[in-house]
């Protein structure tokens, strides 16, 4: 089994870091033979698309400059690992009721046409089939429920674009209400904990 973790956050005390690696490690407590492959988008982000690679991705190899092929390269390496994991797993902080810009640039590089997604005559395609996934969000505030849920606009992008490429089955855990004082930053890490110990066994 080969696992794809992507963490986002770049602050060393990230609970959905947390969460999410420990996640990891029940995921491959039972599975001597996995492989896992992180990319830390905190501490190595992915540059933000610019001219050069959104020009590179769009051009067919023959046709690209040095500096293009480079980025084409780059991106390339990142639909490779996203395409060899049979399990991803991504973790967030909500800022500003969305997801790190350091996690929008790796979607950026690897939703690409032809390569996690085509355009078909009954309409897209996604490629990047036959994956499970768990997102990890971590907030300071309630989003899974309540007067707040509707801010939350990360789990709906996320799932969205997920889909969008083909990667369907997908679970959510929340670390949340993390504002809200020492005691409910205990409960809220111990229910994260106990739900990754049962999704990890119902793996």
């Amino acid at each position: 089994m080969t696992i794809l973790l992507v963490t986002s956050s770049p602050r060393e005390e990230s609970l959905s870091t947390k969460i999410a690696t420990e996640f990891v490690e029940k995921l491959t407590a039972a599975k001597s033979d996995s492989n896992v492959i992180h990319r830390d988008l905190g501490h190595d982000p992915i540059p933000h698309l610019d001219m050069v690679s959104t020009s590179a991705i769009r051009k067919a190899p023959e046709d690209r400059t040095p500096e293009e092929a480079e980025a084409a390269e780059y991106s390339d390496k990142l639909v490779a690992e996203l395409l060899a994991a049979d399990t991803v797993v991504i973790a967030t902080g909500l800022i500003n009721f969305n997801i790190y810009s350091t996690l929008k640039s790796w979607i950026d590089n690897i939703a690409r046409a032809g390569k996690t997604f085509r355009y078909t005559a009954e309409g897209p395609q996604g490629l990047a089939t036959g994956k499970k996934v768990y997102i990890v969000l971590a907030a300071a505030g309630v989003y899974s429920e309540g007067p707040a849920a509707g801010m939350n606009h990360a789990i709906p992008y996320l799932t969205t674009v997920l889909g969008f490429m083909g990667m369907v089955d997908v679970e959510v855990i929340y670390v949340e209400g993390l504002a809200f004082g020492p005691e409910a930053v205990e409960k809220a890490i111990a229910a994260a904990q106990e739900r990754t110990e049962q999704l990890a066994l119902a793996a």
